[in-house]
């Protein structure tokens, strides 16, 4: 498989665009206003603890306090709170065997498996006894006021605040740095045995005591000389952290992970990528210095677009990300899927199109299921889609069938960085998919709800919104004795309630015995009114607007 980076930059956005084989599989984009967040870290203060749902909320400083839960806290909680210089007394117990084989999660922040942790009683004085109870039933010790340090493991999504983890950790170019934890994890994705061995031996020789690291799949093949660099420019950055918290009153920054596009580099540039393209003299400049500190054999592979063509264009990206902002997307065979994004959920459905009367239904069927699999995974990719996803595939009779769908759907996922869960095809032909949310989706990032629908799609018809006036006026008249009124409506409403011999209009007007003085109000939406007093101006729509 050819993989690519392509990159584009103007003058309020980074574009970055990774292509697999010539198609668009994972998109990226950079601007002032959607900061990338994933790997800060803060000095941050427990806002509240809610025990019954087993989770804390920490204030950073943004707008909605950040959400830890009791997973995401770890054994070196005890150690980050002598950094910070808390007295509480907790007592920390950690079982079980560690992870021997750690996998970097995207954007390298916060993949390692929850610890439990049993702390004893810290309790300060003044401390309520129910809140002291509730918080060691569920094995935490936190209370609200006490200083902690966290870094954000997840973007803020609609109403939800970032979600972050008190196990920090550092992500370098061949390692990751796992402050006040002694573990050294490898990779999965190395598979040669004595090439783990070499690497766990290399590092194991230069870690500090108290540190722990995970070694990073680009790490093979990497001499002892590129570790120890990759391992002291972390060191550094740790320590400038630990100074930052000596000087700072939470809530406070304390570091700032890499843009999005470095981050791109940092952790996807590796021996898989053919050619890095970027469009940019300063980040190519940027790009090549980076790269020449930490891998220079790769070096070559860094190059900067000349052409005329904006760069998307020439690469064909620019046609495939308009795909992305569609909910029916073609498929190469006639067939095509639908992309619905519901509150709780997304759901996908398969259809077969114009191929469907062409071959035996069975045969059909599991050629478009199949691949319909390829293009789900490739668009969830690509869409950045987390949380749960139902797919629809078309109806299979044979059990051999859907199982090679269920294995189509995990070998395609095994290009993806982002956790998952698949579950084979029911008898209905649904197949059920949980995938890892980092940031905010691709549509969600790039669009907002339409002021008309409200986001559903869809808008009251014109006669039930003349019904609904209708019952506004009943309910008024019951106890209002005035007789002129003034009726604001959307220009689409009004010329409908214009239409006729005798206008709809001058009928609720004769009917209900009221006078009433029709405007056109572009703002309003079609499905929205206002009935307003002539004699003061008041709004008085909500007054009788009925449940």
């Amino acid at each position: 498989m050819r993989k690519e980076i392509i990159i584009n930059e103007t003058s309020n956005e980074i574009r970055t665009a990774i292509t697999e084989d010539g198609g668009l599989a994972e998109f990226f984009a950079q601007t002032p206003e959607k900061d990338r967040m994933v790997g800060d870290i803060y000095l941050g203060k427990v806002a509240r603890v809610m025990p019954g749902i087993r989770a804390a909320f920490i204030d950073i400083g943004l707008k909605r306090d950040g959400f830890l839960h009791f997973s995401d806290i770890g054994s070196s909680l005890n150690e980050y709170s002598s950094l910070i210089g808390d007295d509480s007394d907790v007592d920390t117990d950690d079982e079980g065997e560690p992870e021997t084989e750690a996998v970097v999660a995207q954007h390298a922040v916060g993949s390692r498996r929850p610890q439990r942790i049993e702390p004893g009683d810290g309790s300060r004085p003044g401390q309520g006894r129910a809140q002291r109870r509730g918080a060691q039933l569920n094995g935490v010790h936190l209370e609200s006021g006490q200083d902690i340090i966290v870094q954000v493991t997840k973007e803020p999504v609609a109403n939800k605040g970032v979600r972050v983890t008190s196990e920090v950790s550092l992500p370098g170019r061949f390692l990751v740095l796992l402050p006040f934890d002694g573990k050294i994890g490898v990779s999965k994705k190395i598979v040669n045995f004595r090439e783990k061995r070499r690497l766990r031996r290399i590092v194991h020789g230069m870690l500090p005591d108290g540190f722990g690291v995970i070694i990073r799949t680009v790490a093979e093949g990497q001499s002892e000389d590129a570790l120890k660099a990759d391992l002291r420019r972390l060191m550094e950055t740790w320590k400038e952290i630990e100074q930052t918290v000596k000087s700072e009153k939470p809530p406070a920054l304390l570091y700032k992970d890499l843009s999005t596009t470095s981050s791109v580099i940092r952790d996807l540039f590796n021996s898989e990528v053919a050619r890095v393209v970027v469009d940019s003299k300063k980040l190519y400049r940027d790009i090549t210095a980076y790269v020449r500190g930490a891998s220079p054999e790769m070096i070559d592979r860094i190059e900067a677009y000349r052409g005329n063509e904006p760069i998307f264009d020439a690469f064909g990206i620019e046609k495939e990300l308009q795909t992305a902002f569609s909910r029916k997307v073609p498929l190469k065979s006639g067939g095509y899927i639908i992309i619905e994004q519901t509150e709780a959920m997304v759901v996908v459905d398969v259809n077969s199109g114009r191929y469907a009367a062409r071959q035996e239904q069975e045969l059909n069927s599991l050629k478009t299921d199949l691949e319909a699999a390829r293009e789900v995974v490739r668009q969830l990719r690509l869409r950045d889609i987390g949380g749960i996803v139902v797919v629809d595939f078309i109806d299979l009779d044979d059990e051999r069938n859907k199982k090679k769908v269920y294995d189509e759907l995990r070998k395609e996922f095994r290009k993806d960085r982002a956790k998952f869960t698949v579950l084979p095809m029911t008898e209905f032909g649904l197949v059920q998919i949980t995938r890892q949310r980092v940031r905010q989706g691709f549509m969600k990032s790039f669009s907002e709800p339409c002021p008309r629908c409200g986001g559903s799609g869809m808008v009251l018809s014109k006669n039930t919104v003349l019904n609904q006036i209708e019952r506004w006026i009943k309910r008024f008249r019951t106890d209002h004795r005035t007789f002129r009124l003034t009726l604001r409506v959307n220009p689409s409403v009004a010329e409908y309630l214009h239409e006729g011999t005798i206008s709809r209009f001058t009928k609720l007007s004769l009917k209900h015995f009221i006078r009433l003085k029709l405007e056109s109000d572009p703002a309003l939406a079609a499905h929205d009114f206002r009935f307003i007093l002539p004699r003061d101006g008041k709004d008085i729509t909500s007054e009788y607007k009925g449940t």
